[in-house]
């Protein structure tokens, strides 16, 4: 029986289907589609950036049969094929792995919090690949890309806080995003984005102990769903079914990765309110979990007066998940210090910022950054625990070596929905970001034209970075 055929039983995933089905047709308000191009210049700033890096170019080199073919491109990337200037091409299932991976390297792509999810990475990745293998139009691509934020980013909020324990929500949830922007891009039905979805559903993975070594795989998790959602989606097209309860049923996704799934709100208000108008755009190059903490310091910082060596003694109280996955205690390597709390905060604190050039070996071996992560402790906030993951906040308290102890609760992170980027602060990080790319010129120009992405003109070429 062909994915066409099959009747969708009422379910949220029917109700995700019929919304992919209507993309083509839907009127969004111009409001979503401005914050649809702030997602992709955002998308576009952490591409650039990561594209030059391990793992991506060894993707490059492992996956030599798929480059050089095809009319996908793979912006930023060298290699042999573009000596001359030109850009990388790939076929679509290698460019959505590399440009997901990519994405996903320099810890600066998009946030839902309330799903503790980056949806950019899977979701664009595979949106653009799609749409550049068929000639689709920039017009398809942001309508592809504000429904897989949609549906994944509903599904990432469901089964939250419980699937954080085990799982990277950009490797599992990302599928199901990948698979409804590539689905909608190539305009399958209700029945046939049912089976997408789906098969979607069983490609997802992701473990959160790649996080926990000096490894390579928590980028590969990105790329990886931009690819799984891909797959699902071509393959539905033509006729590859899945398991319509693949979400709610007995050993579906939310019983095996979340507990109590409460799966009739995943769709409500679906069509009408769009989250992609609520994502958190990065300040800071490191895990988000940190972010509150370094604002919280920085605040301190600036309103007493103070510099790193007038600092006696640290406290950061956060949220416990914050501490899972930022309390380790070495940052002896860039991965570390990424997800280093105690680190972050006192190269914030030293040097003013978080950004690229954060975790080199000459900030990593810092002496008076080291001596202030030696000088911090950290603990679980009551304040910031409640409020999690709807809020992430954490208190920070400086004890200084005058005798004075300065304290301030940050209950939000900048970049945040309620603390967001200006169109300007997004706009100097792209061109910040994109700078870091070899193979680009004139980004400022190149900013330009992803703020005029839309209409009838082609998706394909108009992220070539020479």
């Amino acid at each position: 029986m062909s994915a066409g055929k099959t009747a969708i039983p009422k379910s949220p995933l029917a109700d995700f289907a019929a919304l992919i089905a209507k993309a083509g047709a839907f009127d969004f308000d111009d409001d979503v589609y401005h914050h649809t191009r702030r997602a992709l210049i955002d998308y576009m700033a952490a591409l650039l950036a990561g594209a030059d890096k391990e793992p991506a170019t060894n993707l490059v080199a492992a996956l030599g049969g798929e480059i050089g073919v095809g009319q996908c491109t793979l912006p930023g990337q060298k290699g042999r094929y573009n000596e001359n200037g030109g850009v990388l091409n790939a076929l679509p299932r290698a460019a959505a792995l590399i440009n997901g991976t990519a994405s996903h390297i320099v810890e600066f792509d998009d946030i839902y919090r309330d799903g503790i999810y980056h949806p950019g990475c899977p979701v664009i990745a595979a949106a653009m690949a799609t749409c550049e293998h068929i000639g689709a139009t920039q017009d398809t691509l942001l309508r592809a890309i504000i429904v897989g934020y949609e549906v994944s980013t509903r599904i990432a909020e469901v089964i939250q806080p419980a699937h954080y324990r085990f799982w990277h929500t950009t490797g599992t949830v990302g599928t199901f995003g990948a698979a409804a922007a590539s689905a909608a891009v190539l305009g399958l039905d209700a029945n046939q984005a049912a089976h997408a979805l789906a098969t979607a559903g069983t490609f997802a993975a992701g473990l959160q102990q790649a996080f926990r070594s000096d490894a390579m795989s928590k980028p590969l998790h990105a790329g990886r769903a931009a690819e799984g959602g891909y797959l699902a989606a071509i393959s539905a097209q033509h006729g590859v079914t899945g398991a319509l309860d693949i979400l709610e049923g007995d050993a579906g996704f939310g019983a095996a990765m979340s507990m109590n799934v409460e799966w009739h709100k995943a769709a409500k208000s679906l069509g009408q309110s769009f989250n992609i108008t609520r994502m958190t755009f990065k300040n800071h190059g490191c895990c988000g979990h940190t972010f509150a903490a370094i604002d919280g310091a920085l605040f301190l910082q600036n309103q007493h007066g103070f510099s790193a060596p007038d600092v006696k003694a640290i406290r950061n109280g956060t949220y416990q998940t914050a501490l899972n996955v930022t309390g380790n205690a070495r940052h002896d390597a860039p991965f570390e210090g990424k997800f280093n709390l105690r680190y972050v905060v006192a190269h914030g604190l030293v040097l003013g910022s978080v950004r690229l050039d954060a975790f080199g070996p000459d900030r990593l071996t810092h002496a008076e950054i080291s001596r202030l992560v030696d000088e911090c402790d950290l603990y679980c906030d009551p304040q910031a625990e409640e409020a999690f993951p709807e809020a992430r906040g954490a208190r920070v308290s400086i004890e200084l070596k005058d005798g004075r102890l300065v304290e301030h609760y940050q209950p939000t992170r900048i970049g945040d929905p309620d603390a967001a980027l200006s169109d300007q602060q997004l706009g100097d990080k792209f061109i910040e970001l994109a700078s870091e790319c070899s193979m680009l010129t004139e980004p400022s120009k190149r900013l330009e034209q992803l703020w005029q992405v839309g209409e009838d003109k082609p998706v394909r070429g108009m992220f070539l970075t020479s």
